[in-house]
């Protein structure tokens, strides 16, 4: 049975671990297990949008729901990132920076097809979109190890793939019409 409050605490004791991500995916991965648990607590997704469930210093926790057909541009988060689908699809396009290019420009370099119940972990330093191909929204949970919203990081134009500093308004007013 998923409850928020244990999820939060079994995070928040994993960020002593050597590795936190790791453990982090381990707890998510659990929790996606039983889908049907995650929309009893969270609600059935009905509409695009981002919901913050937990946010500190050292740990975001989020419950992202990614409206029909929904892409949102290349972007980094700076800071390790847990994924756990818990209803729906997630394809998400991995880039890598161009070298010795001025205008800091990314190229696709591999894809991860996230379905109901998988869960992945991204250090730091990876590049990602993300597009629902589906008609329907799909369900979430995001975890992060720092401020999701406070912290700099960097997006990338998505008809030029030239780096921009990332603009959290610009990406919720993009969930909330998505």
């Amino acid at each position: 049975m998923f409850d928020l409050d244990q999820l939060t605490a079994d995070c928040r004791a994993a960020l002593a671990a050597d590795r936190p991500s790791g453990e982090v995916r381990e707890i998510v991965a659990r929790a996606v297990s039983d889908p049907a648990g995650v929309v009893r607590a969270l609600g059935e997704p009905k509409k695009g949008g981002v919901q913050a469930l937990y946010r500190s210093p050292d740990l975001t926790i989020l419950n992202v729901l990614w409206g029909p057909k929904f892409v949102l541009m290349p972007h980094d988060h700076a800071m390790w990132a847990v994924i756990g689908v818990y209803g729906g699809r997630e394809d998400n396009i991995l880039w890598r920076r161009l070298p010795d290019d001025a205008h800091g420009q990314v190229e696709a370099a591999g894809a991860k097809s996230l379905a109901t119940g998988d869960t992945i972990a991204f250090g730091a330093e990876v590049i990602h979109s993300v597009i629902n191909p589906l008609s329907q929204v799909t369900g979430a949970i995001h975890i992060y190890g720092g401020d999701f919203f406070a912290a700099p990081r960097s997006e990338w134009d998505p008809a030029t793939l030239h780096e921009r500093p990332y603009d959290v308004d610009r990406a919720m007013r993009a969930f909330a019409g998505g």
